[in-house]
C-alpha cells in the first residue's frame, strides 16, 4: 500500500501563557490569523482551523501542510501567537493512504473580525 505523507501542526495553549489584557490578546490573535492565511494563500497550508469544545482545553488548533517538518517549524517560530507565548506549535508528520483525502482550497479569516462576519 502506498500513503501520502503530510506534515501537522498542533497548535497547544501553554500551561502557562503570560498574562495580558484583552486588547493585546485579541491583537495576537488577529497576527496568528493573518499569517496564518498568508501560509494558505502561498499554498503551504492544505487545512488548518481551531478545535472546539474538545476533552483537552489545551488542543486549541490543527493545521495540515504541503512542506516537511523543518520547514513548518521555522514558519511556526515566526507565528505571533507561537512568539507570544500564548500557543505552542508541536510538529509531526501523519501518514494515510494515498489518495484517501482531498484538500479543497478555500478562503480562510484574516481576522477575529472576518471570522465572525460569517462571509
Amino acid at each position: 500500500m502506498r500513503f501520502d505523507q503530510h506534515t501537522v501542526v498542533l497548535l497547544v495553549r501553554p500551561s502557562d501563557p503570560p498574562e495580558l489584557p484583552q486588547d493585546a490578546i485579541d491583537r495576537i490573535q488577529d497576527a496568528h490569523l493573518a499569517h496564518q492565511a498568508g501560509l494558505v494563500e502561498q499554498g503551504l497550508v492544505l487545512a488548518a482551523g481551531p478545535f472546539l469544545h474538545g476533552d483537552d482545553e489545551h488542543l486549541r488548533g490543527f493545521v495540515v501542510l504541503s512542506i516537511a517538518p523543518d520547514e513548518a517549524r521555522a514558519l511556526y517560530a515566526n507565528d505571533p501567537a507561537v512568539r507570544a507565548g500564548r500557543l505552542l506549535a508541536q510538529v509531526t508528520t501523519w501518514l494515510l493512504p494515498e489518495g484517501n483525502l482531498r484538500f479543497e482550497g478555500v478562503p480562510v479569516p484574516r481576522s477575529m473580525m472576518e471570522a465572525a462576519s460569517g462571509d
